[in-house]
């Protein structure tokens, strides 16, 4: 059974999407990504996918408190990423008890990193970004292609100890993630890395297919958008339950 990640993404302090509601019904859902979070694990999600969007684009952790509360109020392992660079920020981010943290760019110019944060904390701590475009490594927020295959950066991942990779294909408009089921494979008979499919996935279906790669090491999905606007057909027995619920989530720690 595939691990589903529902995706929180953070810019400013808040959720940059915000769950469909049935109509009437908007304001029980809200901004906040720590309701968001708590939202997620009152639908019975086992783990949650954090991004910090402005570090992302700052090249630093910048929503650290609000990255702290969602940690503290759910039960549930809480992976982050955005902008990480070094192992002081590293440190931090699992001190305060985020589970894993996922380093993409910061990997590919400073492979010495990766190895001190396995050395000091093990593989599980960490998992690799790896975005595919026309066939290379994309990194820098899409500026930048490296000059190997996201085979040869998932190898030389593995050899430095690492054990989980993110792994998205970008579309020929450059913008759009989709789901390459073939790369998916391929990337995981070829490196030995455990796989999270990050983004194409848009319904069931999508799922469906992505299940029979589990057996070659594709064992996860984040999925975002997809999630926000109740594209699975559960989520519509959820938003009617919602409804008349004061509280949004088992932990009740808001």
């Amino acid at each position: 059974m595939l691990l589903i990640f529902p995706s929180i993404e953070i810019s400013h302090g808040e959720c940059v999407h915000v769950v469909h509601g049935e109509p009437g019904f908007e304001h029980v859902y809200s901004v906040d990504p720590v309701r968001m979070a708590v939202l997620w694990r009152g639908e019975n999600a086992k783990t949650l996918h954090v991004i910090d969007r402005d570090g992302v684009e700052e090249g630093t952790i910048r929503n650290r408190e609000m990255i702290r509360k969602i940690v503290e109020a759910v039960d549930i392992p809480v992976q982050v990423g955005g902008g990480i660079r070094n192992l002081e920020e590293i440190r931090s981010l699992l001190d305060m008890g985020v589970y894993r943290v996922i380093v993409g760019t910061a990997a590919a110019e400073t492979p010495a990193l990766v190895e001190d944060v396995i050395r000091e904390h093990g593989s599980r701590k960490m998992a690799i970004s790896i975005e595919s475009f026309q066939g290379k490594v994309r990194v820098s927020r899409g500026r930048k292609l490296l000059p190997m295959t996201p085979i040869e950066f998932g190898r030389q991942m593995k050899d430095l100890g690492v054990s989980r990779a993110l792994f998205s294909s970008i579309d020929d408009d450059g913008r759009t993630k989709k789901l390459d089921l073939p790369a998916l494979k391929e990337m995981a008979v070829s490196t030995g890395l455990r796989i999270t499919a990050q983004g194409g996935v848009r319904n069931y279906k999508d799922l469906i297919d992505l299940q029979s790669l589990e057996r070659f090491g594709v064992d996860s999905a984040v999925i975002g958008r997809p999630l926000y606007e109740n594209t699975f057909p559960c989520q519509r027995l959820w938003r009617l339950n919602e409804k008349d619920l004061k509280d949004l989530g088992p932990t009740r720690r808001i």
